[in-house]
């Protein structure tokens, strides 16, 4: 049968309220398309009944895979899993709590780039539910320093909603490090750097409350983390040893 057109990569982190909806609606609409796909949640050291939740779909769909572990070690590290783990044409990360839209993968599909990123912040963007002032004034600014010292040209690094084709899941996520929020831009730097062409895709976004960042001490745990880069950038584009394409 061969490998998937799509792997979903869920990371999760006591995300029992809405999980259940969420899988529900990526289930939803992936049934309505003609590619095949498979659904991977990672739960990240969670403690309330996510695992029990993403079981139930494992159970009932074995386009479902659960992989869990304790304690949490964050979200970059959630995802590095789920990227080394899936086989599939195409990697889509996306947020548990659906901020984007799952059908909105489509329009990174049409980008037609081996990575391709969600994006609230071009002009044709759509932001249906804005984030509280403060946090969108304070990721505005955020962005502005990554786009001087880490990935210029891309205005929202951030946005969890990103497609990678295999081929760049292969080369970017052995290479990544980092285990918190800084994932997103450590990626990004890597596929640059290894000559992945990105495009970043305006998109249809709204708020959701029970974001698991914390804007002041994650703020600046993600600026210490790009400029550590920034120092140590070159030495990571050497070929990784002893690093299988999956982890399990």
């Amino acid at each position: 049968m061969g490998r998937p057109h799509l792997a979903v990569i869920v990371p999760a982190y006591n995300e029992e309220p809405r999980l259940a909806d969420s899988l529900g609606r990526i289930r939803e609409y992936l049934d309505s398309q003609a590619y095949t796909w498979t659904v991977l949640v990672i739960s990240d050291g969670s403690t309330d009944r996510t695992p029990d939740i993403a079981k139930r779909f494992t159970e009932e769909d074995e386009r479902f895979e659960l992989i869990e572990y304790r304690p949490n070690r964050g979200k970059g590290y959630a995802v590095r899993t789920g990227m080394l783990t899936a086989e599939a044409d195409w990697l889509l990360l996306c947020d548990a709590d659906l901020a984007a839209p799952i059908e909105e993968v489509e329009k990174l599909f049409a980008a037609a780039t081996p990575v391709a990123i969600g994006s609230r912040a071009l002009s044709e963007s759509q932001l249906e539910i804005h984030q509280p002032k403060f946090r969108e004034m304070a990721g505005r600014l955020f962005n502005g320093v990554v786009r001087v010292l880490g990935v210029p040209g891309l205005k929202d690094t951030q946005c969890g909603f990103k497609l990678f084709s295999y081929d760049a899941a292969a080369a970017i996520f052995p290479r990544c490090r980092l285990n918190g929020y800084s994932y997103d831009f450590e990626a990004l730097m890597l596929a640059r750097a290894l000559g992945f062409e990105i495009t970043e895709v305006p998109i249809r976004w709204s708020h959701q409350e029970g974001s698991k960042v914390r804007l002041i001490r994650d703020g600046f745990r993600m600026l210490r983390d790009l400029a550590a880069l920034r120092l140590t950038f070159r030495s990571r584009l050497r070929d990784p040893k002893d690093m299988p394409r999956r982890t399990d």
